[in-house]
């Protein structure tokens, strides 16, 4: 690690200045601990990262090195800095390293400088070097092509690449890529080398190397979590320990009489030459499981190879007939080595094989790469004739867990395993001797580094292992963070993330309400949560219902870090990160709380900074009892499902430099010049021309209030005719209302705000940034600007640059920082306040209305499912609406702006209107049963689902069972569209109609209890006759109504198989079932 050295102020300057607090930079996350490494310092025992091994081989013995790497991916971070500082390799002079852009043509430089005139032919025995992602290589593809037909006269050739890509199709952004690589090996001839952990990166960096002399070679290895990961390592090479192996293995490989043969006898001997050298036991092939399996799974790739491996080796234990059989060399692919390693007992042979999408996955046509060499294998074996071979797909987006490897164990081995109860979780930890520790924050917070820091600190400790991972999501509040740490007293291999932590931190409260922490807490572990200024009576406000349910279920010990009580924070905010430290040791470590300060002083911070801090954790640090009353939740509070890990969409924190578009004031006269001038001016004629997406103009044809008017709730039917519109749309998709603001309210505004309704604002296009728009101040108001929306809290900070009053400034910025949040609060929440209430609040803060633009979110769509089919209704499109309306503490009345907007709508009214997919499709055959349930206006879909069917009936196609559930407060106010239900039912399109209204009797009756009473026919539809289950409502009934299907399952089970059968994981069932898209939920 670099640190920064303390510079001598010379002789004059006493010894008792105060030193500034050392700060801890991270400089990449590919590299140990973030900090920057010297060559020399890479040997013995020491933390490091897989991508720094590599790049050490690569920079010890390659004559250059072609890197592709994106700025953000730092593969390359490392071979630079050794090149900036003259670092000379093994073979006695400064490796060149050139960086290159990954573009059509990629890897030409390359091949130019081996083949040019100039190149020095005593160098041709040396291997040239590429570091790359997988995402460079079918630009690589035509270089690569050209070298292999020329390879006897050319370099060995080396490309060390780590299997990572981007997606812009999926939500995980970054995908672990293999396909890349197994399909242009194969295509190519090229060698083909896997890692299986950082703890044998090295190695097989230098196996490629020497497999380079042989073929042109592509060494590949995780590149997301396990290259990235800083680790202790007991047996890592120096320079001079590299060159002495690599030379002294080519020249056992080199006589005559080993050269001529072909590639897989060459490699052979070549991995036994390499073994004899390192004292190693690498295989081509490496099994591993029970004795005498019965199905064996074969798996390629970093994280695949590692947890199958230890999962296979627990279950063995278990006793079950099962095995894994880790493929190390795919290219050249020894198909006798590889029968040699697949024991004679074998029956099943499941091929674990990447390929490069869901669509691939569920493609019967698509065969993994690997899938085709095991079969080929295999039938050709005599002593596995009648071995069957299975491919098992999987797409590159993907993240293994030990979990669901076991989960494909399963599917695979089924009935053969031994346990007596299906497993759903296995813990390859031993979690008594293994401390595991999470941290979650924002990548903002002054805290964000914490982590790396205490992980260095444990590391210190020679006779512990320390494993640190850190991941980027971008995506989730700005940029979240979370960093993992293991420490054990003996080596560690965990490539996945905590799911049992002894201590979590959570340092930004928001992001509760993203991910479900608590999932990953052991159970009677410790939760720390920073939350400024709260106090203990108004903790459990700040908790959702179901967090706090978790915590008393658990038994968590919940502590609460408020670093407003540390006099030194509220001065100085980048002490935060200090006294987080001291936190989590008090929590997790308090025996290092007092001995470790002078170390941590030597990463970072000061020892005087540590101590009066240790004063303040005092009064910061709080343990808070858990009431008893957390333990259960009021049935109609809604249960919403988290994510419970972060979506790794980036390896370094967000880049928040963001050009504003410019937002400009002009006259009328400008417009008028457009109009009149198309097309010198580039004006276009457009309906919503504001919108990125495509929109039409539709027609209020029928608006018909469902309950009666003395009744609180106003659900309304509305109906729209679409014709000449072209607007189609499918059975289950939403209709997206772009509503305006009312009127009257806007015209208030621009007279108390002074503005001009008929000046002309240039504003940018949502679609493309680049192309401005003109608007008049009234139509802006009207429909782009929010004005009338809950301002979030950036826009408190902006406004406070434009308020002369220095009280009002000073008040806007402390409702924008985190000494403002209970008021802040309070403000969305109660009082419901909007923009234009704060901007009367405030008037000495009057920013001109084009930065009114800039600062105000604009208007956003507002989507309804559609409660129609339009094969029923051609030319019309109807919603279900319930009117959002309440009074706040002033008194005022309050509205929901886009059900207001069409509340007011009349017959013959335009409206602009947008068509969004959904998830909420009927099956492809009209003969599946459907299962629907819905609570109030979550009907609206289950009308355009049973208008179809009826439709479908109609058409003479046979069509399954309709079990329509519906659930309400009162019958006689909210049967919403009964005699429909009830005509269809008599017409023998529905064929159960269960409804549950729940306040019409003394007990409250749900819509679960009313599924429950059919439990048989549910199981008969959903079960049996493998129909699709859907729920559309608010979220809270959607734990009770699985739960129903659960106990369908299991009594489905139990009549099967008897009581002396195994149990059902009725859970995973429903997983299963939720990705074959037979249980779909729309809830909000």
């Amino acid at each position: 690690m670099h640190l920064q050295q303390s510079q001598s102020a010379g002789p004059g300057v006493t010894e008792d200045v105060v030193k500034p607090p050392r700060q801890f930079v991270e400089q990449s996350s590919s590299l140990p601990f973030g900090q920057e490494l010297s060559l020399s310092s890479i040997s013995g025992p020491t933390y490091l990262t897989a991508q720094a091994l590599v790049q050490q081989v690569a920079y010890a013995l390659s004559d250059k090195i072609f890197t592709y790497s994106l700025e953000s991916f730092d593969l390359d971070v490392a071979v630079k800095l050794w090149a900036s500082q003259k670092e000379k390799n093994a073979f006695g002079y400064e490796t060149g390293v050139s960086s290159m852009e990954t573009r059509t043509g990629a890897g030409s430089i390359a091949l130019g400088y081996m083949f040019s005139k100039d190149f020095d032919l005593t160098k041709r025995h040396i291997p040239q070097a590429i570091i790359a992602s997988s995402s460079t290589l079918n630009h690589l593809r035509p270089a690569l092509d050209q070298l292999s037909l020329l390879y006897s006269v050319a370099n060995p050739l080396i490309a060390h690449i780590a299997a990572v890509d981007y997606t812009a199709t999926s939500s995980t952004g970054l995908v672990t890529d293999y396909v890349s690589s197994l399909t242009i090996a194969d295509d190519l001839g090229l060698g083909l080398v896997s890692s299986a952990s950082a703890f044998e990166v090295q190695h097989m960096s230098l196996f490629a190397t020497l497999l380079s002399s042989v073929v042109p070679t592509i060494h590949t290895y995780d590149g997301i979590t396990v290259g990235r990961e800083t680790t202790r390592i007991v047996d890592v090479l120096d320079q001079a320990g590299l060159y002495n192996n690599y030379q002294a293995i080519l020249k056992a490989t080199s006589g005559p009489e080993k050269k001529h043969s072909d590639n897989e006898g060459r490699l052979v001997r070549l991995l036994t030459a390499f073994n004899d050298e390192l004292g190693t036991d690498y295989e081509l092939f490496e099994y591993y499981g029970h004795e005498s399996p019965e199905s064996v799974l074969v798996v390629f790739g970093t994280v695949e190879a590692s947890l199958a491996a230890q999962v296979a080796t627990a279950l063995a234990k278990d006793g079950d007939n099962l095995g894994v059989i880790n493929v190390r060399v795919y290219r050249p692919f020894v198909e006798e080595a590889f029968i040699q390693a697949l024991p004679k007992s074998t029956q099943t042979v499941a091929v674990l094989g990447q390929v490069k999408d869901e669509a691939a996955v569920f493609d019967n046509a698509v065969y993994s790469q690997l899938y085709s060499d095991v079969l080929a294998a295999v039938q050709f074996s005599p002593d596995h004739s009648s071995t069957a071979v299975t491919d098992i797909k999987y797409s590159r987006e993907q993240v293994w867990t030990p979990s669901n490897i076991l989960d494909v164990f399963q599917q695979v081995y089924g009935e053969h395993t031994q346990s007596e109860e299906v497993r759903s979780y296995v813990d390859i930890l031993d979690s008594s001797t293994v401390r595991q520790y999470s941290f979650w924050n924002v990548d903002e917070s002054p805290a964000a580094n914490a982590p790396v820091v205490l992980g260095k600190l444990l590391s210190s400790d020679s006779s512990s292992n320390v494993l640190l991972r850190t991941g980027f999501d971008n995506l989730v509040q700005g940029g979240a963070v979370r960093t993992d740490i293991r420490n054990s007293n003996y080596t560690i291999e965990a490539p996945y993330s905590v799911e049992q932590a002894d201590v979590t931190f959570v340092g930004e409260e928001k992001l509760l309400k993203e991910f479900d922490v608590l999932n990953n807490v052991k159970a009677n572990g410790s939760l720390i949560i920073k939350l400024p200024g709260v106090k203990d009576e108004d903790l459990e406000k700040r908790l959702s219902p179901t967090l706090r349910k978790d915590i008393f279920t658990k038994g968590v010990d919940v502590f609460v870090l408020d670093p407003t009580l540390s006099a030194q924070v509220s001065e100085d905010l980048s002490l935060e990160t200090y006294l987080t430290q001291l936190a989590f040791l008090k929590v997790a470590r308090d025996d290092l709380l007092s001995s470790s300060l002078e170390k941590l002083a030597a990463i970072n911070g000061s020892s005087e900074t540590f101590k009066n801090l240790t004063i303040d954790l005092e009064t910061s640090l709080r343990q808070v009892e858990v009431p008893e009353s957390w333990s259960t939740t009021e049935p109609e509070i809604e249960h919403v499902l988290l994510p419970t890990d972060i979506n790794t969409n980036s390896f370094s924190v967000f880049d928040r430099i963001e050009p504003e578009p410019p937002t400009l004031l002009k006259s009328w006269i400008v417009a008028a010049k457009g109009l009149a001038f198309k097309e010198a001016y580039g004006t276009k004629t457009a309906l919503r021309p504001d919108l990125g997406i495509k929109t039409t103009v539709a027609y209020v044809k029928e608006h018909r209030r469902l309950t009666p008017l003395t009744y609180d709730r106003n659900i309304f039917h509305i109906e729209f005719d679409l014709t000449g519109s072209n607007l189609t749309y499918a059975i289950g998709e939403a209709l997206g209302i772009h509503a305006e603001n009312d009127k009257a309210e806007v015209e208030e505004f621009i007279k108390w705000y002074g503005l001009n309704p008929d000046e002309i604002v240039e504003v940018p296009s949502r679609e493309d940034p680049n192309v401005l728009e003109n608007r008049t101040v009234y139509q802006s108001l009207i429909q782009n600007v929010d004005i009338f929306g809950r301002p979030p809290k950036r826009f408190y900070e902006a406004l406070s640059a434009f308020a002369d009053d220095e009280n009002e400034k000073r008040n806007l910025l402390t409702l924008a920082g985190p000494e403002g949040a209970t008021e802040f609060k309070r403000r969305a929440e109660v009082d419901t306040i909007t923009y234009a209430d704060i901007l009367l609040e405030f008037p000495s803060a009057h920013p001109s209305f084009h930065d009114i633009v800039r600062i105000v979110n604009p208007m956003k769509r507002r989507e309804y499912s559609i409660a129609s089919s339009q094969h029923v209704t051609p030319n019309s499109v109807s919603l279900l609406i319930v009117t959002v309306n309440w009074v706040d503490p002033k008194g005022r009345d309050r509205f929901g702006q886009a059900t207001r907007y069409l509340n007011g709508l009349r017959v013959g009214a335009p409206v602009t209107v947008s068509v969004k997919p959904s998830v909420m499709k009927l099956p492809p055959k009209t003969t599946a049963p459907i299962i629907m349930a819905g609570l109030g206006t979550g009907l609206a879909p289950f009308r355009a689902f049973v208008q179809e069917r009826a439709y479908q009936k109609q058409q003479g196609h046979e069509i399954g069972d309709v079990l329509l559930y519906m659930g309400s407060r009162h019958q006689r106010e909210e049967y919403l569209y009964g005699e429909e239900w009830e005509a269809y039912q008599d017409a023998g399109v529905i064929t159960l109609l269960g409804r549950a209204f729940s306040r019409d009797q003394p007990q409250k009756i749900y819509i679960q209890d009313r599924m429950r009473q059919t439990l048989s026919d549910i199981r008969k539809a959903y079960l049996r006759d493998e129909g699709s289950f859907y729920l559309c409502g608010p979220t809270w009934p959607v734990p009770d109504v699985t739960a129903v299907l659960q106990e369908a399952v299991e009594m489905e089970h139990a009549e099967k198989h008897g009581k002396g059968g195994k149990k059902v994981d009725s859970r995973r069932e429903i997983e299963t079932l939720k990705e074959a898209q037979r249980y779909v939920l729309e809830v909000y």
